[in-house]
């Protein structure tokens, strides 16, 4: 049967001359793999349809479904949305694949996640329409709303006690924790401030230093690390690391 889906393009790989096997998140069906044939050669029209399969494009779809496969195929394509600068500002650019990398690690099952998606198109149009300074904060506080979805989300319960973040439990205490993986001070109150926003554009009014910003995001793939399976490291956060300097 034919479905029509909103998917984002989380990753593309090249298959034999002229095909991709593309892995798309979808607002049907969740993580699917797709085989795209005859989008890759020297002509000037198949370059343009493979460049409707890059990581964080968010397109309008027609596929074939079918439970037991791994590798669906899609019917129609084009654009749901033309970034107008996401594609092309190298800071938003490295800002989108960090997030996309984030998300594609924390998918485990080709299963339904609407809300996610919904979240998730929200997010990357926010930013393609933010200003410098939401930028500058946008990957912490994407990565703080994340974890809402996959069940480890930080309690907010931040306060003049309970000042110290235990990053293995996601909670502030009033105790340090018997291990390292904890933030406090300046840090951990960041953390709180973060997770009370609940609009990007009140990221304008958060000054942080460039240090601070790097370190808490290293902070944020440990904490995604102690409660996904086999997380491993993000391949996007050396580049981010090296744009928000």
């Amino acid at each position: 049967m034919n479905f029509h889906t909103k998917g984002i393009v989380l990753r593309t790989v090249k298959y034999g001359e002229t095909s991709v096997i593309v892995s798309i998140f979808t607002e049907l069906f969740g993580m699917q793999s797709y085989i795209v044939n005859g989008v890759r050669s020297s002509s000037k029209k198949a370059g343009t349809k493979a460049n409707l399969f890059q990581p964080v494009a968010l397109l309008d779809l027609v596929v074939y479904h079918q439970e037991q496969k791994n590798l669906q195929r899609i019917k129609e394509h084009r654009w749901a949305t033309l970034y107008q600068h996401l594609f092309f500002d190298v800071f938003k650019g490295s800002v989108a694949t960090y997030m996309v990398e984030l998300l594609q690690k924390c998918l485990k099952q080709p299963e339904p996640h609407p809300d996610l998606f919904y979240f998730m198109e929200d997010a990357l149009l926010h930013l393609d329409q933010a200003s410098p300074k939401v930028v500058a904060n946008y990957p912490l506080f994407f990565s703080l709303h994340l974890a809402n979805f996959f069940g480890f989300r930080m309690v907010d319960a931040y306060d003049d006690k309970h000042t110290i973040l235990d990053l293995q439990e996601g909670l502030f205490t009033d105790e340090q924790p018997l291990h390292t993986n904890y933030l406090e001070g300046f840090n951990s109150e960041v953390i709180a401030q973060l997770l009370r926003v609940m609009q990007p554009g009140e990221l304008e009014q958060i000054h942080l230093p460039v240090s601070t910003r790097r370190f808490l995001l290293l902070q944020m793939e440990l904490y995604y690390s102690l409660h996904i399976t086999d997380f491993g490291q993000l391949r996007s956060m050396p580049v981010l690391q090296e744009v928000l300097s």
